[in-house]
């Protein structure tokens, strides 16, 4: 009897450093993106399989990591607006965007979702994608990690960076360069808006040519932008030097 409670209290130690060390990793690697860009993320590396697998080539990621500094505002005001307008009060989780996709999902009605931006840089660039309850479980604890560890203005500028914008176009940089043929930094209002139309998918819809549908949603998405009352919605997730410009 004894050999077996030392046998189960020596598992349950392991089992607690493994939980520690694990936990502790994933806090290193959060501080390292921190100051570091991602070089690549697990949903980079999986849309370029995919595509290889469809045409047997080596297909190219355009992704080219800019700093707030280097964008224009309209870009963080866009997706705001469009994808999550309380990202500057919450503190990861808009409990009830959360709530409301939980009804209408089990009403079986086909919805974009509840997540925030944050919770989207934690999928995006920490995991991989997918439904289960863990990986949910895995994105829900990575977004409370980034928002105590990051906070919103590093939030804000990976997710602009890593956001695909078109089939193996990742971020803003890449995006301007190759729909608008210019830096991310000269985006006007308009160009901005049309970016943040195409994010729900954006294999499907292109800002390059765009169809009527994300014509549409560039028309709400300014309308909201200037109904959030501009860049000054946003002042308090812009870098400080940015604030005063």
């Amino acid at each position: 009897m004894k050999k077996r409670q030392l046998g189960l209290g020596q598992t349950k130690l392991l089992f607690v450093k493994l939980l520690l060390t694990l936990f502790l990793l994933s806090v290193a690697w959060v501080l390292l993106y921190r100051w570091v860009a991602p070089p690549v993320t697990l949903h980079m590396m999986q849309r370029r399989a995919e595509a290889g697998a469809a045409s047997k080539e080596d297909p190219a990621i355009d992704y080219r990591f800019v700093t707030l500094e280097e964008m224009s505002q309209q870009l963080p005001l866009a997706v705001v607006a469009s994808e999550d307008q309380l990202f500057p009060q919450h503190y990861g989780f808009d409990f009830d965007a959360i709530y409301g996709a939980f009804k209408s999902n089990t009403k079986g009605k086909k919805i974009r979702g509840g997540s925030t931006i944050s919770q989207q840089v934690a999928k995006n660039v920490f995991l991989w994608h997918g439904r289960s309850y863990f990986r949910k479980a895995l994105e829900a604890y990575f977004t409370v990690l980034i928002e105590v560890l990051w906070g919103k203005e590093r939030i804000m500028e990976v997710y602009l960076n890593i956001a695909e914008m078109g089939d193996g176009i990742f971020g803003v940089e890449a995006a301007s360069q190759n729909y608008f043929n210019t830096a991310a930094k000269n985006v006007g209002r308009q160009q901005a808006a049309l970016l943040a139309a195409v994010l729900p998918n954006p294999i499907r819809y292109s800002a390059k040519r765009p169809s009527g549908y994300v014509l549409k949603r560039r028309s709400r998405i300014t309308r909201a932008m200037r109904q959030l009352g501009g860049t000054a919605y946003i002042k308090s997730i812009l870098p400080a030097d940015e604030e005063q410009k």
